[in-house]
């Protein structure tokens, strides 16, 4: 298996409503995309959103569950002011602040937004080194 993350499935309760959310972060919905599936194109990878039902049933499990789910989404930028910036965006998206732009213990500043399902992103400057 090559090292290399291509897609990323967020199964969620209300597909218009994640796709409303995602656009106005400004992620660019791909043509692919149709009433059933959305597709973001982001950097060397997609962002798929689809109905959290039918991605349990395509996975085989139940679709119930809440609290935390052993995963985050990670956004890095490029400066300490942009993280609380991309916050203030989520949240006039739609999304809610789980934990506000702050001082980390390993050396850098993040904060973690929660999407319209509960998906939680970081949102982190890291002054060590840069991920694209």
């Amino acid at each position: 298996m090559e090292a290399r993350l291509s897609l990323v499935t967020l199964g969620v309760n209300d597909l218009a409503r994640a796709r409303a959310f995602y656009l106005a972060l400004g992620f660019p919905l791909r043509p692919e995309s149709r009433d059933s599936v959305a597709f973001f194109q982001l950097h060397g990878m997609w962002l798929s959103l689809y109905a959290r039902e039918a991605l349990a049933e395509d996975v085989g499990c139940d679709a119930t569950g809440s609290g935390f789910r052993g995963i985050t989404l990670a956004h890095n930028v490029r400066t300490k002011e942009a993280v609380a910036q991309v916050l203030n965006e989520a949240e006039a998206a739609g999304g809610r602040i789980v934990k506000p732009a702050q001082d980390v213990f390993w050396g850098g500043h993040s904060g973690y937004f929660a999407d319209p399902d509960g998906h939680l992103w970081e949102v982190a400057f890291n002054p060590f080194f840069w991920i694209e």
